[in-house]
């Protein structure tokens, strides 16, 4: 079997098990009948709507990658349920970017998106509750009193990443440069794609770290990977918005442009952004390596994040 085939089988693997654990955990920390209908409707909506769950899995991947021993069983740690309030805080970010007063779009994961179906109103609202029934989970999950710190860490790791000083932070900076004719900025756009979209991922990573207990050092590193991730992970979604069909992503292909948003491929164009894209790969396959990776998933997730095709 070639080194490309075994990881392509080694992440198989992993992302059924991983996956599934994230997808009954979902089921179990969605309110039911805490929550008015149809704002649970529109929060299960929202959630079940497909996805990657590439946050949680990342979580996932670091925890196995600094536990030390054997990775406890979900079913006894609850880390599954931790993980998964990776994927609400997700979903809450697409519904509110998805609202006319933001990036204004009617299609998400191949549907009408949240506020379409249920209106501005709700849409807003199923936001704001998965956001605060995120951190609800991330304080309790998992249970006992060992966790105690690592979960009052893991709280403050996933707010900073969230605020003003990560993803809402850096969807304002997106908000302000779209359409505003100013030359195009390296540094600027290294600057909202880090916040917007890297910080969640490598808080992923290091949550992961976190409720592994994992030491100074090591959760350096798997931070370091997963902000390499994350500019990964947005390179490759600003190429493929540049040209993969709507079809294929199952989001309005071509808006990026259309609305004068500042991209990789705005200010280095396609070909230098499939460069700059093997570049960051190569470095982000580097620092998998140095997280301690050996069975090389952390490669493997490396690689996914810029070969995907959707």
């Amino acid at each position: 079997m070639s080194a490309g085939s075994a990881a392509t089988e080694l992440l198989a693997r992993f992302s059924s098990r991983a996956r599934a654990g994230v997808e009954d955990a979902l089921e179990r920390i969605l309110p039911s009948g805490e929550a008015p209908e149809p704002l649970l409707q529109a929060m299960r909506y929202s959630v079940f709507a497909g996805g990657k769950r590439l946050r949680p899995l990342l979580a996932r991947a670091a925890y196995e990658a600094a536990v030390e021993g054997p990775a406890e069983s979900p079913a006894d740690d609850g880390f599954y349920e931790a993980a998964a309030a990776l994927e609400l805080l997700h979903t809450y970010s697409l519904i509110h970017d998805d609202l006319p007063c933001m990036d204004d779009d009617a299609l998400r994961r191949g549907k009408p998106t949240c506020h379409v179906v249920f209106g501005e109103a709700v849409a807003l609202l199923a936001g704001d509750t998965l956001q605060t029934l995120a951190f609800e989970v991330l304080a309790s999950r998992p249970a006992g009193e060992v966790y105690a710190a690592r979960r009052a860490e893991a709280v403050a790791v996933v707010a900073r990443a969230a605020g003003g000083r990560g993803m809402a932070g850096g969807q304002a900076l997106d908000l302000a440069a779209t359409g505003s004719g100013a030359a195009p900025s390296r540094a600027l756009l290294h600057e909202i794609h880090a916040k917007k979209t890297g910080a969640l991922l490598a808080a992923s990573v290091e949550l992961g770290a976190v409720l592994a207990g994992a030491g100074a050092s090591r959760r350096g590193l798997l931070r370091a990977y997963g902000a390499r991730l994350g500019l990964l992970f947005q390179i490759a979604d600003d190429l493929l918005d540049a040209t993969a069909s709507s079809a294929a992503l199952g989001k309005t292909a071509g808006k990026d442009a259309a609305q004068g948003k500042l991209t990789f491929p705005a200010v280095y164009g396609l070909d230098g952004t499939r460069r700059e894209l093997e570049r960051v790969l190569g470095e982000a396959r580097a620092e998998a390596a140095l997280c301690g990776d050996p069975e090389g998933l952390l490669d493997a997730l490396a690689v996914y994040a810029a070969r995907r095709d959707h």
